[in-house]
């Protein structure tokens, strides 16, 4: 039997190493797209470097996509044994929901971040943009014993 405890134990910790982890993948996509849209805004003698105005979308895509991928999950938390899904059905987030978590993140994080220890005070240790957009954090191992445990009976 999977208990609630199985599905949050140590997704806080795995939360910020899977953070730094996608932080720096985040990284090494923009230097390639920060060299070709200078490359482009070179060779169009200056007319191109306003495509440079697409940089700050690349990090809210990097999220947004991979939360509506298979695993529901970024490549850091992937990595690190977590999936994002529907506090309700623990279902995997519709685009609606990705779009408002990732969002909502992103929003926390201009203003200093510290939102994010809402996550001390909260049941299953959801953050804002977990609240707001009705998802939360889980292990992935936990959630696989749980759809087997659901498949058996």
């Amino acid at each position: 039997m999977v208990r609630d405890e199985d599905f949050i134990a140590g997704t806080m910790s795995r939360r910020c190493l899977a953070w730094l982890v996608d932080l720096a993948l985040i990284g090494l996509l923009m230097v390639p797209i920060f060299m070709i849209l200078t490359l482009f805004g070179l060779l169009t003698l200056g007319l191109g470097f306003g495509a440079m105005a697409i940089l700050p979308a690349v990090p809210f895509l990097y999220h947004f996509l991979s939360l509506l991928r298979t695993g529901s999950a970024t490549p850091g938390q992937s990595l690190l044994g977590l999936t994002v899904r529907r506090d309700a059905d623990l279902g995997p987030p519709n685009g609606a929901e990705a779009a408002i978590f990732t969002a909502v993140f992103y929003l926390t994080m201009a203003t200093s971040g510290l939102l994010l220890l809402i996550a001390l005070f909260t049941t299953r240790h959801r953050t804002l943009h977990d609240l707001a957009s009705g998802l939360v954090v889980v292990r992935r191992r936990a959630l696989d014993a749980w759809v087997a445990e659901g498949m058996k009976g």
